[in-house]
């Protein structure tokens, strides 16, 4: 969550701004009695609301965030069934680490887990281990603790006095990564882009590697422009450092996005537990999982690759349980969203939900190409989701000029630059996500046409600090 700093005390409202504040009508019995009872902003009440009041008030100020429907910067699941809302509102006070008084919810969360070890090719699905977490960022986590801890019982006799460990991955990695090397002491190795390769190479990936390195992370799915990344091929460059030098390193696969896409659409391509390198998976089930945030999944292969001091056994509440979480309590209700969402759809239905996004992203990318005034540099074809800049001869607008008119039109489509080595280029990102169809999409072209005559007509790009200007990145 973001850090938020308390309200300056100049920010407080005035007592007449308060009374204000408050419609006439949320006052039921007598009208006027809630115009004199408007709380303050940035201190607790004095006293208390009626509970009608207390609502509307929270209502109206919410109507201000943007449409979560037209949110095309986000990954994260903004639509579900009602049937799924009544699910979580029913699940929302049972405390997910309490496995003992919910037993049933728990067993849901077991099912989800034998589900994805099937789903993802683990040699023994009934032998392999996981849990639920609030979302991949933790899942993230928890599946590098893991690399951390067994890099460290190799290195018993060098480790922690002589030895860093490090983690190779790609500048493209999400923020999570980054979290994980800065909190738990890890040298991150990053493999920068090059030219029109966005993500990472294998061969690079593999230079980067020696004694010391715990794992190396490939993403199926980079959040900079949608595509997957050759998990094969960075096993197979793995494989032969192993036959050079002995050195064995484990791959971690963060699948926030395609792991949950590929089973279903690609499943040719060869990525998961087939490859034996592969020690671990993480998903966020918030995202392609279809389900409302916050719920991710990280898998191991087999117990051997969960190092067995990892795993806390709580006596909590009459009941002795396994755990390996950064989090305690939290409510069962998306674990729960997440069981419906596989009963409800099955294999069949991911796959046509995942396959009507990804038509979509096609669909919308190369109306957008056919304008003239972009350049793509991604499709849509693998996640759901298409990466563009403006083309080379357009010089009277840049992609935060599009993004901030887009804006004001209600449609949040980011605009950012990209990590080094490829600093120079600054992009649109469109995520295509279930509930995103066809004509919401025909939406969204008809309103980039008709900003494009005033684009066409600026002098130059109006947008001078792209960094204050960037506002998603992930």
């Amino acid at each position: 969550m973001p850090l938020h700093k308390g309200s300056a005390p100049r920010s407080e409202p005035s007592a007449e701004q308060r009374r204000l504040a408050l419609n006439p009508f949320f006052g039921e019995a007598d009208p006027t009695a809630g115009m004199e009872s408007a709380p303050p902003r940035h201190k607790l009440p004095d006293g208390a609301l009626p509970p009608a009041t207390a609502y509307r008030l929270v209502h109206d100020e919410l109507m201000l965030d943007g449409n979560s429907r037209l949110n095309l910067a986000t990954f994260v699941t903004t639509w579900m069934e009602p049937q799924a809302g009544v699910l979580m509102s029913e699940c929302t006070d049972k405390n997910m680490i309490d496995k003992d008084e919910y037993p049933r919810t728990a067993e849901l969360e077991r099912r989800c887990v034998a589900m994805l070890a099937d789903l993802w090719n683990a040699p023994d699905p009934s032998n392999a281990v996981g849990c639920s977490t609030t979302g991949s960022s933790e899942a993230c986590m928890l599946a590098a603790l893991a690399l951390k801890r067994r890099w460290a019982q190799r290195n018993a006799d060098r480790y922690p006095a002589t030895a860093r460990p490090n983690l190779v991955m790609g500048v493209n990695v999400q923020v999570c990564w980054d979290k994980f090397c800065t909190f738990w002491e890890v040298e991150p190795r990053l493999v920068p882009m090059e030219g029109d390769r966005f993500h990472i190479d294998p061969q690079a990936a593999a230079d980067l590697c020696d004694e010391n390195t715990i794992g190396v992370v490939g993403i199926l799915g980079s959040t900079f422009d949608g595509s997957y990344e050759p998990i094969a091929d960075l096993c197979a460059a793995l494989d032969a450092l192993q036959e050079r030098t002995g050195l064995d390193i484990p791959v971690h696969v963060d699948g926030a996005s395609g792991a949950m896409v590929a089973p279903f659409l690609d499943e040719d391509l060869v990525w998961d537990f087939r490859l034996p390198r592969v020690s671990s998976i993480n998903t966020s089930g918030h995202k392609y999982g279809l389900v409302y945030p916050g719920v991710g999944w990280a898998l191991w292969r087999s117990p051997a690759e969960l190092p067995e001091e990892l795993v806390f056994r709580v006596n909590y509440l009459g009941g002795d349980m396994p755990t390996f979480a950064l989090n305690f309590s939290r409510p069962g209700a998306q674990v729960v969203a997440q069981y419906y969402t596989f009963l409800r759809l099955g294999r069949e239905g991911y796959r046509a939900v995942q396959q009507a996004s990804r038509d979509v992203a096609r669909g919308l990318a190369e109306r957008i190409e056919d304008l003239g005034d972009f350049r793509l540099l991604t499709r849509g074809d693998q996640l759901p989701v298409f990466a563009l800049t403006t083309a080379p001869e357009v010089t009277a607008y840049d992609v935060f000029d599009v993004s901030r008119r887009l804006r004001e039109r209600g449609w949040l489509v980011p605009a950012y630059t990209f990590p080094a080595n490829r600093q120079d280029l600054s992009v649109l990102r469109i995520v295509c996500r279930n509930g995103f169809s066809s004509d919401l999409a025909e939406l969204l072209l008809e309103d980039l046409r008709l900003l494009l005559p005033e684009l066409r007509a600026q002098e130059h790009p109006l947008s001078r600090d792209h960094g204050a200007t960037t506002s998603f990145h992930h």
